[in-house]
This record gives structure tokens, sequence and C-alpha cells, in this order.
């Protein structure tokens, strides 16, 4: 039976404040606090952005824990709960979901990769282990393995898959896959400058690095696809195309950790192999942020 979607509108891929103590707490309760207020319609905790694959598995468990507590059930807790190792992944999904949160966000696995019908047992083990919805998270730029749309077809019938988190690039595919899945499966972008083209084709969304540091005015693009004004969204769309770009412009989280630290929010710091963001670059950023208003 199909539940209603996890979410609609923006989830911010929410940056996990670090320092050489590790994971700063008074931070990341304030950062979610700022989100809620913000308007933002769900918060995704431990994904990319958060720098999950360089958290301990103490710190990610721990974060997801507090993160669902400070939220309080104010907006969904979306969980990133991927690996390349399924046991883990289980294991993980587990805990997540008796920890409180939503949904989970699961990666392809990277590095081991896997054949189309290695995906479908993967996620569908992790899916029959979960109490929870979860959303699929195709990046092929970054596990080297992309999810076909007939592979999602296959999938869409298993209960508790819910959505597609694609950042694969590529709109010929998110359309074949919209065509193959219908409703069963909730659409989201992967990639900010593409909210405005997905939601067009029926998609619910976005899981965005930007809202970290816009949540309303990316709360506020969704909302008007959503209301069927695409010319309005599309005209914010490339407004904030530059400060997109700028975001983008070396690996993520660099940029947006940079971002958020010049908001006062988190400390400019990463754990290697990622540092901190090239001077030329920063004040690019910089320069786009204060053109937007979210710093002066």
């Amino acid at each position: 039976m199909r539940t209603k979607p996890i979410f609609e509108g923006a989830a911010t891929a929410l940056v996990t404040p670090l320092d050489e103590s590790g994971v700063n707490y008074a931070q990341l309760e304030r950062l979610i606090n700022w989100q809620i207020d913000e308007g933002i319609n769900a918060l995704v905790i431990c994904g990319t952005t958060g720098e999950a694959s360089t958290l301990t598995d103490e710190e990610h468990r721990e974060v997801i824990r507090y993160s669902v507590e400070v939220a309080a059930g104010r907006v969904p807790i979306i969980a990133g709960t991927g690996s390349n190792d399924t046991a883990y992944a289980v294991d993980l999904t587990k805990f997540s979901c008796d920890a409180g949160a939503d949904g989970m966000l699961v990666v392809t696995p990277y590095y081991n990769k896997a054949t189309q019908n290695g995906l479908i047992k993967m996620f569908e083990t992790i899916a029959d282990n979960s109490t929870k919805p979860l959303i699929l998270y195709n990046v092929p730029s970054r596990t080297g393995v992309n999810i076909l749309p007939s592979t999602y077809a296959k999938l869409a019938d298993h209960p508790m898959i819910a959505g597609i988190k694609e950042a694969n690039g590529n709109i010929s595919s998110v359309v074949e896959t919209a065509s193959l899945v219908g409703d069963k499966l909730d659409i989201y972008s992967g990639n900010d400058d593409q909210i405005v083209p997905i939601m067009s084709m029926g998609g619910k969304g976005v899981i965005s690095v930007l809202s970290n540091v816009l949540p309303a005015k990316t709360v506020e693009l969704c909302q008007k696809m959503l209301k069927g004004d695409v010319k309005g969204a599309a005209a914010m769309q490339m407004e904030m195309l530059p400060l997109i770009n700028a975001l983008f412009c070396e690996v993520n989280p660099i940029p947006v950790k940079a971002a958020m630290a010049a908001m006062g929010y988190c400390e400019d710091y990463l754990r290697l192999p990622l540092t901190s963001m090239e001077e030329a670059h920063r004040q690019v950023l910089l320069n786009e942020m204060r053109k937007q208003g979210a710093i002066k």
C-alpha cells in the first residue's frame, strides 16, 4: 500500500559541525533549530554533505540519535545508512529505525560496486530489515555505479522503498524512470541545479546542499513548483545558479563547510582527505553569498 511521501519540498543534506575534538553537538543543535525555524521540510543527517564517510561508527550513530532528539518531531529526520557493506547498512538502518528516524537514505555501493541484480538484492535486503521507508541514493560520480530506470521499476513494488534521490545528472534517465515507476516512487533531485527540471517531471522536491545556506529560498523554490508556478521557480533557479556553482566548484562538502563557517554555524574543519577551500574559490563563494544576502 502506497504511503504518503516522507517529505515534499526541500530537505537539507546537513553538514556535521566538526572540530579537532570531534563532533560539536552544541553547534549541531543550533544548526538544526535554525533550519527548522527557516521552514525546511526535512533534514538528511549523515549523508555525503555530513561527512559520514569519515565519522566513526559511534559518531555516526550518535549524530543520528541526537538529531532525532533535537528535531523532536518538528520535521522528518532522514538518516544516511548506506554502505558498500550490506550487513553494516542493515545494522545501521535497524539502529536508526529504533532511534526514531523517519526515513533512510541508502546510497549505492561504492568501490566494490555491483551489477543491477546485485543492487536489487542489496536494496531489498536493507528494505526487508527496515521499519521506516527508504530513499535510494544514486550518485554514480562518487560511487562508480548507476541505477538504471528498469532497476527502479523492479524495486518500486517493495513496500519499504519509497523514493529516489537522483544525482546522476541525466534528465533523460529521470524521464524514463518517472514513466516506469509512476506514483510508486517519489523522485527527488539530488542536484541543486536540476530542481526545476526534475520537479517538472513530477518530482517531489530536492535533497539539497544549497539549503544549508539558503533554506527559506530553497523551500520557496520548491513550493512554487509544487503549486505549478514553473516560471517563478525557474527564475529563482537561475538567480541562485551562481551560488550553486560556487558551492560545487570543489568537491562537496568543502565549499558548504566554508559557507557555514562564514555564517557562524560551524568551524571550517574537515577530516582528511578533504581539506579547506582554496582561497580564490572561497572569495567567489563569499561574493555569491553576499549577493544572496546570506552574509554581509
